[in-house]
């Protein structure tokens, strides 16, 4: 669980990781290959930055099958949860959130939505 603010703020502070908390804050949860195709990123890069996440458990991860889903920790503290919430709601991460939704909702054969 994260310790400082500092912790937190440097997890925010790159937008792959800031974006993927946004859409698992909308979606409640999605697997890499949905992230990739959302954040038009390579999966190296988006599993890396997901294994940051995790690291500082801001998210889970479930296996379903073959694939890997990741959810917001619904255990963080509350000045965790108020900061993050703050964050991913900034009206300046509003375009590039509706584009990854748009990606997100071509994306043909969801593994989230077969596993839901």
């Amino acid at each position: 669980m994260p310790d400082t603010p500092e912790q937190i703020f440097r997890a925010l502070a790159d937008r792959t990781r800031l974006l993927s908390l946004a859409l698992l804050h909308d979606e409640g949860s999605l697997c890499v290959c949905e992230l990739v195709e959302a954040l038009a990123q390579s999966q190296p890069h988006v599993s890396r930055h997901l294994a940051q996440l995790r690291d500082l458990e801001l998210v889970t991860d479930q296996r379903r099958g073959q694939w890997v889903h990741y959810s917001l920790n619904p255990n963080l503290p509350a000045w965790v949860q108020a900061t993050l919430e703050a964050a991913v709601s900034a009206p300046s991460l509003a375009r590039a959130r509706t584009a990854a939704h748009r990606r997100l909702a071509r994306m043909a054969s969801r593994p989230s939505l077969a596993c839901a």
